[in-house]
């Protein structure tokens, strides 16, 4: 479906790579000795629990978070010298949604992350508007932001992430909340930028519906628990570290399938049906 991970590559290759990272906030660690590269090309998932640091990843490549150990580069230059040039799309949860501002300003926003001014060059705007026709949200330039579905609303966060033209893209939970059509056309729209050459790294809990469909996924808890192919990766042993949770991995018709293991749920089934042999 997706680029392959390329089999020779240099660090020239990577477009981020973290040297034995240990980050975090206001002197606590959320990230422990994370090295990783991320080749140009690659269409990532980063996989794991809540509060496990994958958006805090995320965080650390655009240079808002605080580097305790190691270094972080975008392009081959340190994060703590210059500002990298990523379109980034955060959690729809993360948004306040009581400012009012429509499409149309949410997408200008993205115009070199100077924000959004009511004096934007016409090519700027045509531009804006070609990406959300592309997006399928041109006629709804003018409505406001909060009035739109949730799938509408991520999509204009993509738009604004991609009016500068990255060449990466990161994605916080891009599906998260939609419905099965919306999360497909997410998917496929990112699929379509991945091979027009946009590295995408993206966090998700669908590990499922979405992380074992991309080529390449990093379990991610406090550290690096583990990366490569779902195939090699979505093990009971890699998952079960990851979650912290007993995890069931079925293999079928080459699909790969991960479900956690029901305990608690079979003791109750038991119990009640043992109750109900008795009355």
């Amino acid at each position: 479906m997706l680029h392959p991970r390329p089999h020779d590559t240099s660090e020239s290759d990577f477009i981020v790579e973290f040297r034995n990272v240990t980050c975090g906030y206001t002197g606590a660690a959320a990230l422990s000795s994370v090295s990783l590269a991320v080749y140009r090309g690659d269409f990532v998932g980063l996989v794991g629990p809540s509060g496990a640091g994958k958006t805090t990843l995320l965080r650390t490549i655009l240079g808002s978070v605080d580097i305790y150990a190691g270094e972080v580069l975008v392009d081959g230059k340190p994060v703590r010298s210059s500002r990298p040039l990523a379109g980034y799309v955060p959690q729809l949860e993360t948004i306040d949604w009581n400012f009012p501002v429509t499409v149309e300003q949410i997408v200008l926003m993205g115009q070199a992350n100077e924000g959004w001014f009511p004096w934007h060059k016409k090519e700027v705007r045509e531009s804006a508007y070609s990406i959300m026709e592309r997006l399928g949200i041109a006629h709804l330039g003018k409505r406001q932001i909060r009035a739109l579905s949730g799938g509408q609303q991520q999509r204009a966060f993509l738009g604004r992430a991609l009016l500068s033209s990255p060449r990466l893209l990161l994605l916080d939970e891009p599906t998260s909340g939609v419905d099965i059509k919306t999360r497909d056309d997410i998917l496929h729209l990112l699929d379509e930028l991945n091979h027009e050459g946009v590295t995408v790294l993206m966090t998700t809990h669908e590990i499922n519906a979405v992380a074992a469909h991309l080529p390449w996924v990093i379990c991610i808890n406090k550290e690096i628990i583990a990366e490569g192919p779902p195939s090699e990766v979505y093990t009971p042993e890699i998952l079960g570290r990851t979650y912290g949770a007993e995890m069931t991995v079925v293999h079928h018709e080459g699909m790969t399938l991960v479900a956690e293991t029901p305990h608690q749920i079979g003791r109750s089934l038991r119990h009640h049906q043992k109750v109900g042999t008795q009355t």
